[in-house]
């Protein structure tokens, strides 16, 4: 039986490290442990209650009174970043789930099981279905939009951090590539926003702040948009869509430039992607 140990970055990052042995657990008929969590865990109860993973620590009587889960993510971040830990996880043959990324060969199989697995509670369901809904309204192409600013500005030297205009000018550059159909911008940002910004584009967002409401709408648009990052290549991932990673402002964007993520590294294309 497996058991994931690390506890790497945010929720993105926390799912990414799952899919590997989920997989495997899915088609072998296996069961798998995840030790570490973060609060959203309970936006996804088919996860949390699926019949192949058993999160021990998971003690809503513990978690949601007081400071339970402050707590608890403090005392992951100690163990997962403490050497002796590292070793003594290592001992008892726990594994890291962000390791396993390269594992690929059971996704194929298990991926219309991973998409129920990883399906958000009804209420986000509904919301984000209501936003697509009401952009499909007035437009024949929804291309969402992942605008990820704050630590990416000191994140790789800022390579991928870029100024709204500069997401502006792609997002105009994509309606003149379909310039044949009427198209609208979902934006998912974890920064406050103004429709203002994107004067001669048809866009909406929510302003809830909820990261996995963001992540569900994006994963119902036709097209995802933004550069490098797990949140985006998640969304693609679970939702089969297309998406495109700017790398550069200046770059020539083309119908081909989309493709779907089939796993972490790999693109539907073939394409490859780096480890940023």
């Amino acid at each position: 039986m497996r058991v994931i140990c690390d506890a790497p970055g945010q929720t993105c990052n926390r799912l990414w490290t799952y899919v590997a042995s989920l997989s495997e657990c899915i088609v072998k008929k296996k069961k798998m442990v995840i030790l570490f969590f973060d609060y959203t865990i309970t936006d996804f109860p088919n996860l949390l209650h699926s019949k192949y993973i058993w999160f021990p620590f998971y003690q809503p009587w513990y978690l949601n009174r007081g400071n339970g889960w402050n707590n608890f993510k403090g005392g992951t971040w100690k163990l997962t970043h403490s050497k002796r830990w590292d070793k003594i996880f290592s001992f008892l043959g726990f594994i890291k789930g962000w390791n396993t990324r390269t594992e690929t060969a059971n996704i194929p199989a298990a991926k219309e099981e991973l998409k129920q697995i990883f399906t958000p509670r009804k209420e986000i369901v509904d919301k984000a279905e209501v936003m697509i809904s009401d952009l499909r309204k007035q437009s024949d192409r929804i291309i969402g939009v992942h605008i990820r600013r704050g630590d990416y500005k000191e994140w790789n030297d800022g390579r991928f951090y870029y100024e709204i205009s500069q997401y502006r000018e792609v997002m105009i550059r994509l309606q003149s590539l379909y310039s044949d159909e009427k198209v609208s911008f979902f934006i998912s940002s974890n920064e406050k926003l103004d429709k203002s910004q994107f004067d001669g584009c048809i866009c909406d967002f929510h302003v809830s702040g909820s990261p996995i409401l963001d992540l569900h709408t994006l994963s119902l648009c036709d097209q995802i948009v933004g550069p490098f990052s797990t949140f985006s290549r998640w969304a693609s991932f679970i939702g089969e869509k297309p998406i495109y990673f700017i790398e550069s402002i200046e770059e020539e964007i083309t119908k081909d430039s989309f493709s779907k993520m089939v796993s972490f590294f790999k693109m539907e294309n073939g394409k490859e992607l780096l480890d940023w």
